[in-house]
């Protein structure tokens, strides 16, 4: 059986209805077509995830992008090293 990839836009439907409690999960999943454990699985995640809508979201990603550049930076200088040592080394093969 192939599972079924469900859009954003459904999900956060069935997480608002799930969030407004005005029916039951059994009734929001036969109202949108989707099992009870996914209405509850998505309420849980857009629960979940609304302190980061108004929380300071950009400042985490921008250290989170410095640290993976400086990262791949030490790995390229790394690797400029290997690459020299290498050419040193075996000049006389080629």
């Amino acid at each position: 059986m192939k599972r079924k990839n469900h859009s954003n836009k459904l999900k956060s439907k069935v997480a608002l209805s799930a969030i407004k409690a005005q029916n039951t999960n059994g009734a929001i999943a036969s109202e949108f077509g989707v099992h009870t454990g996914m209405v509850s699985r998505w309420k849980k995640q857009a629960i979940d995830g609304l302190p980061g809508i108004f929380g300071n979201n950009q400042s985490k990603t921008i250290q989170t992008m410095e640290k993976e550049r400086d990262l791949l930076f030490q790995q390229i200088g790394k690797l400029q090293v290997e690459l020299e040592w290498l050419k040193k080394n075996t000049g006389h093969l080629m």
